[in-house]
């Protein structure tokens, strides 16, 4: 917060400092230390109101207030024109909290220059100093009254909705469903004029999740502020064991320098403690290891304790860019919506990880394999509403032109019954098959295709078991594939936008677990028939696949990963303007 906003609050008397809230009878009556008995600003006589012009001009000529005007209208209308910040003509206590939350705005990641509060420091002021004149006093709360709203709108939308909302800015990378947050009626509540589930009244967060980025980037500046990190070498390459001046830096990037010669959890299983004996500074100890197999953890990379290569270059990532990493992604939290469904399904598509909420809580989790950097995964929310056991795949037209194409010219049926495919005309249990040799695949256009090529269910089948629909315009859909052994790669970005999920038919026996009618088994005596198969669940799930490359615990310790389809650098050049 600004000196002189500070000045101006200190400058408040006692009445208006402690900013009580009672009533104007209640207001006009006098004691010890109030206005009327000091001689002091006159607080009797009824409250000034604003109507909509008066609010609408006021908002029009402060340009960081034009945005906000929509809001600010729905306030002091649903009021009726009474003052928000003000009872009795006395300023209410949550005018403090807000500055005061304002001006700690960069612990969000925030830029307090954006919330410029010396307007609202000087009416304050100029309140304070206008003694027994009531005209003038009611024009100074009207004014004042209207820049906290107006102040509160500002932050309040960058905190609740995003500085870079996709939504505002008609983004197309990220069709996640809307943050429906409604400002007016937050600020009522933050006011105690409404009620309401979520932590508006406290000006929190209304995520844990951007609860624990806002621990990790205050950590981080700490971190910053104390030096940072060093930079080990490029040419550095250490295996546990090994010998090298670089292992002090290596140190000192992960354990700030200790060296107890030790690792805790060798300690834990039950080794005997060796206190007296440390490892040298240069010796690339089990300590030192287990601290770089934590790191390789919390970057998704395979715990191997060697410094070299990825990991090495991830410890050099600079603390700035780590500083912005968690930036950006409390601000993906500010984009969705402001309270999950007690149930869900969530792809995190960089940490290539599906997770299954039941009851707010994790019930299950499995690796996943997403979309390619040219066939990425969309960014979108939708709700599954089958499962498919032993699905057909539909092979796209893509796939026809610039693969099969030849194989079809020369020998339709026998490239076919190769790949286990066949045409059909119509969908469904109406699908009729066609015969390949009557089609002219030389001249096929998408246009002139009238039918479908697909591959039957089996092992071959590009799709594999199961398949779980949740109808969208990208056709995009989770499901198993028969390539498993690409489930053990750090990075799994192989498909051409689908999902392909580890464990398919212990996700589907999950979500078909209220149906009597499929149980796994019953699941997996239906795969084996090879006959497609259609399964309603009996209530939607909402499925949500986003874009979170930084993520921390309770404690506030980070992950990070790749940005692999380069949004965290587009959102870059939006957030900070790099």
């Amino acid at each position: 917060m600004s000196a002189a906003l500070w000045l101006g609050l200190l400058s408040l008397p006692l009445w208006l400092a402690s900013c009580g809230q009672h009533d104007q009878t209640s207001a006009t009556t006098d004691h010890p230390g109030s206005p009327a008995a000091s001689g002091a600003t006159n607080t009797s006589g009824p409250e000034p109101r604003l109507d909509s012009v008066y609010v609408i001009r006021a908002m029009a000529a402060e340009p960081r207030f034009k945005a906000q005007e929509r809001w600010a209208r729905k306030f002091y209308r649903e009021r009726q024109g009474r003052l928000g910040w003000f009872r009795g003509h006395e300023l209410v206590p949550q005018a403090a909290t807000l500055l005061t939350v304002i001006g700690k705005a960069k612990d969000d990641g925030l830029d307090p220059k954006r919330y410029d509060t010396s307007k609202v420091s000087k009416l304050l002021a100029d309140l304070n100093k206008v003694g027994q004149d009531t005209a003038r006093r009611n024009q100074l709360e009207r004014q004042a009254d209207v820049a906290l709203s107006g102040t509160y709108f500002a932050w309040a939308s960058d905190y609740y909705r995003g500085v870079a909302n996709p939504r505002d800015r008609k983004d197309d990378s990220w069709k996640v469903k809307r943050n429906k947050i409604k400002l007016d009626r937050a600020l009522l509540t933050i006011l105690k004029e409404r009620e309401s589930t979520y932590p508006y009244y406290d000006f929190a967060p209304l995520h844990p999740e951007y609860a624990n980025l806002k621990k990790a980037l205050t950590l981080l500046r700490a971190r910053q502020e104390a030096g940072g990190w060093p930079t080990l070498p490029a040419t550095t390459k250490l295996a546990p064991g090994a010998t090298s001046p670089t292992v002090a830096l290596l140190r000192r990037r992960l354990l700030g320098g200790e060296n107890t010669g030790q690792s805790p959890a060798a300690v834990a299983a039950g080794a005997t403690p060796v206190t007296n004996i440390v490892a040298p500074a240069d010796v690339y100890d089990p300590r030192l290891v287990a601290a770089v197999k934590s790191f390789q953890n919390d970057l998704g990379l395979r715990p191997t304790g060697i410094v070299s290569g990825t990991t090495l270059a991830e410890l050099n990532v600079p603390i700035q860019a780590r500083i912005n990493q968690v930036i950006l992604n409390m601000e993906r939290w500010r984009w969705l919506p402001k309270k999950f469904e007690p149930d869900y399904l969530l792809v995190n598509i960089p940490e290539y990880r599906l997770r299954v909420f039941e009851g707010g809580k994790q019930a299950l989790t499995m690796r996943v394999i997403v979309g390619k950097t040219l066939t990425a995964t969309p960014i979108f929310s939708d709700k599954m509403e089958y499962v498919v056991l032993s699905p057909y795949w539909n092979v796209p037209f893509s796939i026809i032109d610039h693969e099969l194409r030849p194989k079809l010219v020369a020998d339709p049926q026998g490239t076919l019954d190769r790949l286990d495919m066949e045409v059909v005309k119509g969908y469904g249990r109406k699908a009729t098959v066609i015969d390949p040799t009557t089609i002219d695949w030389a001249t096929l256009t998408p246009e002139t295709f009238k039918y479908t090529l697909r591959r039957r269910p089996g092992p071959k089948n590009d799709l594999g078991e199961v398949k779980f629909i949740f109808p969208n315009s990208n056709d995009i859909y989770l499901h198993d594939t028969p390539h498993n052994e690409l489930f053990s790669e750090t990075k799994r970005n192989f498909s051409h936008g689908c999902v392909r999920v580890a464990e398919p038919v212990q996700l589907a026996t999950y979500l078909l677990r209220n149906n009597p009618n499929w149980d796994q088994t019953t699941i997996q005596d239906t795969i084996a028939e090879r006959k497609e198969k259609y399964v309603t669940l009996k209530e939607k799930l909402p499925v949500y696949l986003v874009y979170l490359t930084a993520w921390a615990d309770a404690d506030g310790h980070p992950h990070f990963r790749d940005d692999i389809y380069g949004h965290d650098k587009a959102l870059a050049k939006e957030y900070f303007g790099e």
